[in-house]
């Protein structure tokens, strides 16, 4: 793919996209088996937040990426839930990675948080590309736990004033 075919990349809203065709980009870029994984018991029972969540199409208007965002809240031992937005799972196609996409999906994502009040937003990615480009850092979650197995220094967060978030909690799905 050429940068000019980048250039003429699409960003939507997820829910202009039929389900199917995402279920389908998730399975090509992470395996079926991604059902299994920690990050979907965190999220588990909620739905993805709308207006956070999008689709990445290529010049010829196929589906090459998707980006969720969930509602989801670390709640502490003594069971006081803090609000967060879980960011991902970040899916390009396999064919595709490495063009741009992903980044074009978290900017698009990062940019529809509204700065007034900002949840938290918390992820599992690589440290050094999401601290980079989103500020995102494992600072600070070190005593954080989620439902299942994770790589500890994976576990970011991004949060314009760090000093409110708890030491300790376990992430899962927020409901109210």
């Amino acid at each position: 793919m050429s940068q000019t075919d980048f250039e003429a990349a699409t960003i939507i809203p997820l829910d202009n996209v039929d389900p199917a065709l995402v279920e389908a980009l998730l399975d090509s870029a992470f395996e079926p088996e991604r059902r299994t994984r920690t990050a979907y018991k965190v999220r588990e029972g909620v739905e993805c937040l709308g207006g956070l969540s999008f689709a990445a199409l290529d010049a010829q208007d196929m589906l090459v990426g998707t980006i969720q965002c969930w509602p989801v809240a670390l709640t502490t031992p003594e069971g006081r839930a803090h609000p967060m937005i879980m960011v991902g799972p970040v899916a390009v196609l396999p064919g595709h990675q490495g063009m741009g996409y992903g980044k074009a999906l978290m900017s698009a994502s990062m940019a529809g948080i509204d700065d007034r009040a900002p949840l938290p937003q918390v992820m599992i990615g690589d440290p050094a590309y999401y601290g980079r480009f989103w500020g995102f850092s494992n600072a600070g979650t070190a005593g954080w736990d989620l439902p299942g197995p994770f790589e500890r220094h994976r576990l970011l967060v991004r949060c314009p004033n760090a000093a409110v978030l708890p030491e300790h909690g376990m992430l899962g799905p927020w409901v109210r």
